[in-house]
């Protein structure tokens, strides 16, 4: 059965108040009432349950749900890292497109997007069976730069870390979306360079860090430097900065 439109969003809405505000009731007088039928439809599906006008998903309903918030965040993250969609017109924008991807299609687009965990707001993206087997039959656009390899690079497309601490110490590093980097070697750190200045992290924070894959813009690789040790680094997590 193909739910309108409506009957998405109120689902959504159901799974956003579960998940994340802790909140699992919506009234149905929000969303038009119990003889609106985006409401009835979803009460008929079996999706929704309705007691004392305040609705709830079912077991049957958070599967659904959950596919629903995926497409959309997944829209989000498509509009934003290939399409440079932002500001007002993205979430306008990924309420439109989620209802165009069919299930089968928001796999292959995070396979694309190399499996991301976050939206663009920073909300999580529930995963889905790709990410689970970790499918890369299509070459991603995005991918952390742990999968980089020396002399791959592009832009930051976005960083993320959930401790707080270490995200602020890549934002304090210069490390912010949108900056173009090159991934300089991976053993026995991974060295990387952002516009002048080179750093060397570890594997987690090397996978904190997302990058948008396109060749023509790509950083240029400082030559004329030596390589290997020889290369100096301005900058390392943890370290004291080099003069």
């Amino acid at each position: 059965m193909t739910l309108e439109e409506k009957a998405q969003e109120i689902l959504e809405t159901l799974w956003i108040r579960s998940k994340e505000a802790g909140r699992e009731l919506l009234s149905v007088a929000e969303v038009g009432g119990e003889e609106d039928g985006a409401v009835r439809q979803l009460l008929e599906a079996g999706l929704v349950a309705l007691r004392d006008d305040q609705l709830r998903l079912t077991e049957e309903g958070v599967p659904e749900a959950t596919s629903i918030v995926r497409r959309h965040r997944l829209a989000e993250r498509l509009l934003a890292d290939v399409l440079d969609t932002g500001g007002v017109l993205l979430h306008e924008r990924a309420c439109r497109f989620e209802h165009l991807l069919d299930r089968g299609l928001d796999d292959a687009i995070c396979t694309l997007l190399g499996h991301p965990r976050v939206c663009p707001h920073g909300s999580s993206i529930p995963p889905g069976r790709c990410c689970l087997e970790r499918e890369e039959k299509v070459q991603p656009v995005v991918a952390p730069l742990s999968e980089l390899n020396p002399g791959q690079g592009g832009k930051i497309a976005y960083i993320y870390a959930p401790e707080a601490g270490k995200l602020q110490k890549l934002m304090s590093m210069g490390i912010l979306p949108g900056a173009p980097i090159e991934l300089m070697q991976r053993f026995p750190s991974y060295v990387f360079q952002v516009r002048h200045t080179q750093f060397a992290v570890d594997r987690e924070l090397a996978d904190a860090i997302y990058v948008r894959l396109v060749a023509s813009e790509m950083p240029a690789q400082a030559k004329g430097k030596g390589g290997g040790w020889g290369w100096r680094l301005r900058h390392r997590l943890g370290w004291r900065r080099r003069t």
